[in-house]
């Protein structure tokens, strides 16, 4: 059993947590909105036909924001199909993912729904068959109080109130060939940036995030990054990064995922500061994190022109569990550029919110590190002294003990995150929590278990669940913890 040691200083702060940083993604993607949060049919819809279960779970995640209406799909998608008397709105081809768009959620329900799960809107625009002149119709839409036709439109179907979105995304992996009128880095450039004058220009009060590469992956990346920066850096807030993990046979490498993204934020990071640095400009553009989890792309089944057929159901276990945790304690730690992040995606596409149509909605396993991160990791992120061994990976040397440290400053508490990758040892983590004064651990949570393969079903819904563990008595502005192999560790405390 090796040692690992962490000195964690109160006035050593890191960043504090922009709490977009616990965001998710809904897309008209499979069963994401239809049997997912609209069910109109099932024993637990409410009067708009959304399912109260699945609100709940939402709520109980605690998200902050979630993207609409895409993905793949914006890019083909025309907003205005969405709104109106439901029984004129028109059945569409979904050419992103072959099936049938048949328009009974639009961005109207989506709203109602957003409110009744407490949520926020990351709002996003159509830049493959849309136009700068349609998203400022959108936003107008939205946004503008009234007195005007899109604004009275929207009171005619019934929301006298603007929606007051503030966060949008302009387009959606535009660099990638897969995309709906795809294009270059100089031609998305152009038009990204004159769509962001049109709707700051209605909006003075919006933050926009322009596309990214789709992935590290991709042969355009990062020229595409500076490229697209080099056209909109003083026009747009953020930049979007994606990437997504599998595992390919090697388990270690597939936990040690986490160095892969870290490296990933920090080289999109460098390439931002570059085109600030080119354009002598004092302002800094952030990251917008907006779709990132654990899926199994290769194991994706193709569906024909159906509607909601069950795309990207991917069913996670403890493993799972484990890499995505590993991927929200890096977005915790660079969350001084990464101040969006959203988890793609939310309900049963790729998601920690699975339902059966008629039926009941589980919590899958990767349910539980986003909850503990989306509880306890708002506040300030401290900058930790660590000492830890490593183990050789495909993404280099890893870490034994993935670590964050997020002071609740209002409530005076701690909260230490920990993840074991090691598949067979125990390891000693020496706490060092002195500059607290009297400090004591009022919890501690452990995810772990036997199989590293096992799932949660509607058979056995708990299978995987994390549990709780008696915490340290007394004082402890030191203690020792052992951390068990492949296992996500909670540690709060309370200082007076």
């Amino acid at each position: 059993m090796s040692k690992v040691s962490m000195t964690v200083e109160k006035n050593f702060v890191r960043s504090h947590v922009d709490d977009r940083l616990y965001s998710s993604f809904i897309e008209h993607l499979g069963r994401a909105v239809y049997s997912g949060i609209y069910e109109p049919d099932h024993p637990l819809a409410d009067e708009q036909g959304f399912r109260k279960d699945v609100i709940a779970l939402v709520r109980d995640l605690g998200v902050s924001l979630i993207r609409y209406p895409g993905g793949n799909f914006l890019s083909g998608y025309d907003w205005k199909d969405g709104i109106g008397p439901r029984d004129s709105r028109p059945r569409r081809l979904d050419l992103a993912w072959r099936t049938i768009e048949p328009n009974l959620i639009g961005i109207d329900e989506f709203v109602d729904w957003s409110k009744k799960a407490g949520t926020g809107i990351m709002g996003a625009v159509n830049m493959g068959t849309g136009t700068p002149k349609e998203a400022g119709e959108l936003l107008e839409y939205c946004n503008f109080s009234g007195g005007t036709y899109w604004s009275d439109l929207r009171k005619k179907n019934g929301h006298p109130e603007p929606y007051g979105i503030k966060t949008w995304c302009v387009g959606n992996e535009m660099d990638g060939p897969w995309q709906i009128c795809h294009l270059d880095a100089v031609d998305y450039g152009k038009k990204a940036r004159e769509t962001a004058k049109i709707m700051k220009w209605i909006d003075e009060d919006i933050e926009l995030v322009a596309c990214g590469s789709a992935t590290s992956l991709m042969p355009s990346y990062p020229e595409w990054d500076r490229i697209v920066l080099e056209h909109t850096y003083e026009q747009v807030d953020y930049l979007s990064l994606h990437r997504y993990y599998e595992n390919h046979g090697n388990d270690r490498d597939f936990l040690a995922s986490f160095v892969d993204m870290d490296r990933f934020i920090k080289s999109v990071a460098s390439t931002v500061d570059y085109v600030k640095a080119l354009k002598r400009s004092s302002k800094t553009v952030y990251l917008s994190f907006d779709e990132w989890n654990v899926w199994y792309q290769q194991k994706q089944t193709r569906f024909d022109w159906e509607v909601a057929p069950p795309i990207l159901e991917d069913q996670y276990s403890l493993l799972d569990a484990l890499v995505f945790a590993g991927l929200g304690i890096t977005l915790i730690n660079n969350s001084d550029r990464v101040r969006i992040a959203c988890l793609a995606q939310l309900v049963n596409v790729i998601a920690p919110i699975f339902t059966k149509k008629g039926g009941p909605a589980i919590m899958q396993s990767t349910y539980w590190p986003f909850r503990d991160i989306s509880r306890y990791g708002r506040g300030s992120v401290l900058e930790p002294v660590i000492k830890a061994p490593t183990m050789e990976t495909v993404y280099g040397d890893a870490p034994v003990l993935a670590l964050a440290a997020v002071h609740q400053e209002d409530s005076r508490e701690l909260t230490v995150f920990c993840l074991n990758i090691d598949e067979t040892e125990t390891h000693q983590l020496d706490l060092a929590l002195g500059s607290f004064g009297d400090i004591t651990m009022i919890s501690r949570q452990e995810l772990s278990g036997k199989d590293r393969h096992a799932k949660n079903d509607f058979s056995m819904p708990d299978r995987i669940i994390p549990k709780s563990l008696e915490p340290v008595q007394g004082s402890c502005p030191n203690c020792s913890l052992i951390i068990p192999p492949l296992s996500w560790n909670v540690f709060r405390f309370s200082y007076s």
